[in-house]
């Protein structure tokens, strides 16, 4: 395989260009919206939590039963012969 150093999007010349670009049209808006974007915080913040739930439990493998959880070690050393003695 070859290795290639692949440069990402934001830090090519463009990349930066639509990044700074977009930070001078936030500002702006905010600016002439204040009231309005203090508005919706509450709301941003409410919408904030299912989403984190959702992309977070990506982490840990989610709800799939854990087959390393200490109950099913139990199980699968009760059903082994001569587990108990």
């Amino acid at each position: 395989m070859h290795e290639h150093s692949a440069i990402r999007w934001w830090r090519s010349r463009g990349g930066v260009a639509l990044v700074a670009f977009g930070f001078i049209v936030a500002f702006y808006v905010l600016r002439e919206h204040y009231a309005l974007a203090l508005g919706v915080l509450p709301y941003l913040l409410l919408l904030a939590c299912p989403l984190m739930h959702l992309f977070m439990h990506q982490g840990h493998g989610g709800h799939n039963g854990g087959t390393g959880s200490q109950a099913g070690s139990v199980v699968q050393d009760a059903q082994q012969p001569g587990a108990g003695l």
